[in-house]
């Protein structure tokens, strides 16, 4: 069943890539902002240590 769930998420996944291109590369922007935020926060949490 794992299996099955995984390749449905993967073709939605290129389902969605195909169909909105703008939305997904929405998306990878607004992913990679969060980790870059993420990444910033962690930096200056070990900087005050």
């Amino acid at each position: 069943m794992k299996k099955y769930l995984t390749w449905a998420l993967g073709a939605f996944v290129v389902f969605y890539l195909l169909k909105s291109p703008a939305g997904a590369a929405h998306v990878v922007h607004n992913a990679l902002g969060t980790l870059t935020s993420a990444g910033d926060s962690l930096s200056r949490f070990v900087n005050a240590l």
